[in-house]
């Protein structure tokens, strides 16, 4: 093999081996590149876009490799003059670098299969990935085929480096000329000073935003974006997005929760305290609001005739009332959870449910804690995954998760947790007691059947479990839900509950736009048995945070509300959906969406549903985005979205005329 002369002068030195190593990672990225392009071919775009992500990710590719060699250069310059003359030195580099193949390829096949379930290289959810290890090592056990994986992956390393040891370069290096430390010292400082410079220069938010989110995503470098997801994690909204002066946000965002007539409680500019008013007697109803995993709109007859798997939600859709455009908020569980409890726009990084400072935040359990209500979070994994139950605990509500039930009551389980007909056994059975206790109550309950790998128990439904991926998943949770309903008809507070079914999220967030608007697309429907109300159909479009003041407006409920969202059913003039991911947050409004992202960028679009495209206008409504985000911010940088205690909330009703409630059994 012949190289440059400078490439060959590299070589025959001591750090030759820092050149193999970059080398290898180099071809590694390269051909990871193309296999993902080579998957996602239906949905990249050919054109001048995507020489420049090849382009762009080569660059980023050299960078992330110098990085990772870093290392060696440092081990280079102090093992002995003569270490490598011997077997011992050759061993070591014979495992440095098979090794170092060997791992490449874990993370070319990572990347993979990661891209295969998010459309997207490695970011933050990788990132929250490895802080559950077991959770998501169970999951990839149950639903690959490991061993042989493991086998293939071994035998590509052996066949790589069989070819790499043929290109004559490592037996070239090997051939150095022992260096003095004083030419190690000066070479691995080299290695280092590119290295660090490639750390500096490097930054993912650089890179275009190309009309095709997949043509971007392959500009990326995988590794790269990985340690940059674990670095930014969480993002201040100050400091990376745009803003407004802090009391003008809060006055837009004033006039626009000003639309359902609520009046303003208090002086404070900042604060969103207002009380709700509705009109008609109060009921004083059970709420068991059912989170299905990963629940697109698709998955439902009433949405897509094509599909056939939920036969049981198409009959309770009949009976109940429905919402036709609802949309989730963000991209994963905790995100739904957020926007579901809290009311609250998805502020950028994390979620609040595993940041710190999260306790007793104003969330629609602390409305039914102030009335009485027996509130419960019941899940059918181990809730300490996402911070799930240190969230909901410190909110008033109980927790039931698979920890906490005995061994008996799982008869099916995998790696994310017991199956939906166990899940809904341990509901019947919450809500017996707390019927029993004479206490009205709302359970928040998450469901995990569906959810890779898609695995629950053979017999119920007629698709195999495992083999038939996501549908039968789908088909399997729409089983559990009409049996259990079916099971609590004969249940004496079943009249008197509300049934709510609700996606967390899509199962697919990838697209060719950053924020895919048709990936948001979940159900919501509100079933009450005992007709107090009225079935039917709600057209106007809406998200996860106008979920918490719609049950409550469903009851007649007068309260005190810091929500963001409004009851859907009222007339709004303007109706809207929140919409985003940990970076990028948009407002979906008349047909356009407007999107802030990080390095103060925004930009407007106009949606067309039938293409799934996104077409550049000027902006109009930017700075009515940047007021909700903003303000979200805010409130939670200064513990200021907080609840209402039921002394106030009894205060509150006395100032608004209405009568007080009757006592709590």
């Amino acid at each position: 093999m012949k190289l440059p002369t400078f490439l060959e002068r590299l070589l025959h030195r001591r750090h030759g081996g820092v050149l193999l190593f970059v080398l290898l990672f180099l071809t590694v990225a390269l051909l990871t590149r193309l296999a993902l392009t080579v998957k996602a071919a239906g949905d990249v775009s050919f054109n001048l876009s995507l020489p420049a992500a090849y382009g762009l990710g080569a660059v980023y590719d050299l960078g992330t490799a110098l990085l990772f060699a870093s290392p060696l250069a440092l081990l280079f310059i102090f093992l002995p003059a003569r270490f490598f003359a011997g077997r011992l030195g050759r061993g070591l580099g014979h495992i440095i670098l098979f090794g170092g193949l060997g791992l490449m390829l874990f993370g070319a096949v990572s990347e993979w299969v990661f891209w295969d379930e998010f459309g997207v290289r490695f970011n933050f959810i990788a990132v929250d990935y490895l802080v559950y290890t077991q959770e998501v090592v169970d999951n990839i056990r149950e639903s690959y085929p490991m061993p042989l994986i493991y086998a293939g992956l071994f035998l590509a390393t052996l066949a790589g480096y069989a070819v790499f040891w043929r290109t004559g370069l490592l037996p070239r290096w090997f051939g150095a000329e022992p260096q003095p430390l004083r030419a190690r010292a000066r070479d691995g400082a080299a290695w280092l000073l590119a290295a660090l410079i490639a750390g500096f220069a490097l930054d993912s938010d650089r890179i275009p935003n190309f009309a095709n989110n997949y043509n971007r995503e392959l500009a990326k470098d995988g590794v790269w974006s990985l340690f940059a997801a674990f670095w930014n994690n969480e993002l201040d909204y100050n400091q990376f997005y745009p803003t407004l002066p802090d009391d003008d946000a809060f006055q837009r965002l004033h006039g626009v929760l000003a639309a359902d007539g609520a009046k303003r409680i208090g002086t404070d500019p900042h604060d969103t305290l207002r009380f709700i008013r509705n009109e008609g007697p109060e009921l004083r109803m059970n709420v068991i609001q059912i989170t299905v995993e990963s629940l697109s709109a698709d998955f439902l007859s009433i949405f897509n005739r094509a599909s056939r798997l939920t036969p049981n939600l198409e009959d309770i859709a009949a009976r109940s009332l429905v919402f036709d455009n609802f949309y989730a908020t963000g991209t994963r569980t905790d995100r739904g959870m957020e926007a579901l409890s809290l009311s609250l726009p998805p502020t950028p990084g994390r979620s609040l449910i595993k940041r710190p400072r999260n306790e007793n935040l104003f969330t629609l359990g602390s409305v039914f804690n102030s009335r009485g209500y027996d509130t419960a979070f019941i899940y059918g994994g181990y809730g300490y995954f996402d911070n799930m139950n240190d969230f909901f605990g410190d909110n008033g509500y109980r927790i039931v998760d698979r920890a906490s039930v005995a061994s008996k009551d799982i008869t099916f389980a995998n790696a994310w947790g017991a199956c939906d007909e166990d899940l809904f056994r341990w509901t019947m059975r919450e809500a017996d007691a707390s019927f029993a206790a004479n206490k009205p109550f709302h359970f928040f309950v998450m469901t995990t059947s569906n959810h890779r790998p898609f695995t629950y128990p053979e017999g119920k439904i007629d698709l195999p479990s495992k083999e038939s991926g996501r549908s039968g998943a789908v088909k399997y949770s729409d089983f559990a839900i009409g049996q259990f309903l079916r099971e609590a008809a004969s249940k004496p507070w079943f009249k008197n509950t509300v049934f709510v079914i609700v996606g967390d999220h899509c199962a697919s967030v990838a697209g060719k736009t950053a924020l895919p608007v048709q990936n948001y697309h979940i159900p919501l429907i509100v079933h009450t048995p005992g007709g107090q109300i009225a079935p039917g159909h709600v057209a106007a479009l809406t998200s996860q945070v106008d979920y918490a003041p719609t049950p409550l407006g469903l009851l007649n409920w007068s309260y005190a509300s810091r929500f963001y969202g409004w009851d859907v059913r009222k007339p709004l003039s303007d109706p809207r959906a929140l919409i985003g991911n940990y970076q990028k947050l948009g407002l979906y409004k008349r047909g356009d969406l407007s999107v802030l992202s990080p390095v103060r960028q925004s930009a407007e679009y106009t949606f067309n549903p039938k293409t799934f495209d996104l077409t550049p206008k000027p902006p109009q409504r930017i700075e009515e985005t940047i007021a909700y985000y903003q303000t979200a911010s805010y409130l939670y940088r200064h513990d200021a979205y907080k609840a209402v205690s039921p002394e106030d909330q009894a205060k509150y009703r006395r100032e608004a005329g209405l009568a007080p409630l009757a006592a709590a059994p």
